[in-house]
């Protein structure tokens, strides 16, 4: 399996089709977004998330998009979120009518486009600025769900009022509970649909790409990172225009304990709390009014004692490799917890989801959706909300091109017979003398 850090792969269609043969049988592929509006020449070259991550590196300062990309110590569960995919092999059926295929999921009551949405990511206005509103819209306007992190740089309630109601709001505890409970009370307000609890965030994780970057939040230049920097005057003159992100919601919290903007982060960072146990979970459970999901979990164990906590559903994740390094990766676990927990609580994976395919993988496994918050960090910081939509448009592609491939016409007919383990396939028998 490549490595993310390597060239990014290549596919031989267009952005824009489906290479199928014969073609007059092939379903047309998803609209893309700015067809009617901007050109699609910039992206010509893009035909895959990878190749957008590869702009985005390009269009960010290195420290920036290694805060992004990178992952904890020896990067070991990020690689292997990507090499999670390579023991599953596809077995197609043929003979099945798939001129039209459905590609759309339910999940709590709403029905969503595609089998995928955009998972929680902590200051995504470093790549871009007001960058969760982007990709908010973005989400919305492609109907998936979204899920705006406690950590953005944009106030919930602006994100709310710009994407609309039904956006999923992600919470940690913190130590000061009350803190907890007033973001809950005003992601209510706003609006939010489903609440997203994290349980995996103990203390932070240890990444060493940031202090080899001279990386600090709030954001300093020194020597080093300042020549990186200058290399990147559009980057540099958005942020000129529109400040620093900084974590918009906890603003209010910090002038409270005393904390000026330079304090902000390292407030919320000894606000995560390691003394967290399922009964503070419950609690937190019974304050929201509508589905509540948990995000962290791993172990069947965890996965049962969540659904007694009252969860809707669950996040299998390791945090994209960016708290344990050498946790498992979601795919690894994902049968052992359907089916310790049966078919009612709503299954979600996140972790190294870049191609189309790695989500029928993950569906076909047994989850109901996958998240992903990189591949749209990589589009909005390569260029904005086009950008985004960009990675919006190839996945659904790559979704619906690959559910005609294996024979699948609905997204919910897939099952664990259109896969096989290729770890466990029998040598190949010895030649006779």
């Amino acid at each position: 399996m490549m490595d993310e850090t390597q060239a990014p792969d290549r596919i031989d269609a267009q952005p824009g089709g489906l290479a199928l043969d014969p073609p007059a049988r092939a379903p047309a592929a998803p609209q893309h977004p700015q067809a009617a509006g901007l050109p699609l020449r910039r992206f010509a070259k893009v035909q895959n998330v990878l190749e957008m991550r590869t702009r985005a590196r390009k269009a960010m300062p290195r420290a920036v998009f290694d805060f992004i990309d990178g992952a904890a110590e020896q990067e070991i569960s990020r690689r292997r979120n990507r090499s999670q995919f390579d023991n599953w092999g596809f077995v197609h059926r043929v003979g099945v009518d798939v001129s039209r295929v459905d590609m759309s999921v339910e999940l709590f009551g709403d029905t969503y486009d595609a089998p995928f949405g955009i998972g929680p990511t902590g200051l995504a206005g470093l790549a871009w600025p007001k960058a969760e509103t982007l990709i908010a819209q973005g989400a919305k306007a492609a109907n998936i769900p979204f899920c705006l992190s406690t950590v953005s740089s944009v106030r919930l309630e602006e994100v709310a009022e710009s994407a609309g109601a039904g956006l999923w709001f992600q919470l940690y505890i913190f130590r000061d509970r009350g803190l907890s409970r007033e973001l809950v009370s005003r992601a209510k307000k706003a609006g939010y649909k489903a609440l997203v609890i994290t349980v995996d965030c103990a203390t932070g994780g240890n990444r060493e790409r940031d202090p080899r970057n001279d990386f600090t939040l709030p954001l300093r230049p020194t020597l080093r990172s300042a020549f990186d920097t200058l290399k990147r005057p559009g980057w540099i003159g958005r942020l000129v225009a529109n400040g620093a992100p900084r974590p918009e919601n906890m603003v209010e919290a910090a002038a409270k304990a005393a904390r000026n903007a330079q304090g902000l982060v390292v407030f919320m960072s000894e606000q995560l709390d390691p003394s967290v146990t399922w009964d503070d979970v419950e609690e937190f459970v019974d304050l929201w009014d509508g589905p509540v999901i948990i995000k962290g979990v791993l172990s069947t164990e965890d996965a049962e004692r969540a659904v007694k906590a009252g969860a809707d559903g669950l996040i299998l994740s390791n945090h994209g490799g960016r708290q344990l390094d050498g946790a498992v990766s979601s795919l690894h676990v994902l049968e052992r917890v359907r089916d310790a927990v049966g078919p009612a609580p709503t299954i979600f994976c996140d972790g190294g989801f870049r191609r189309g395919a790695d989500i029928l993988k993950a569906k076909a496994l047994g989850a109901n959706v996958v998240l992903m918050g990189r591949n749209t960090l990589y589009g909005v910081g390569a260029a904005g909300r086009p950008g985004v939509d960009h990675v919006i448009h190839l996945l659904k592609t790559e979704v619906e091109r690959a559910l005609v491939l294996l024979g699948v016409p609905r997204v919910s007919d897939l099952t664990r017979d259109h896969l096989m383990d290729m770890s466990r396939l029998p040598p190949a028998p010895a030649k006779a003398d």
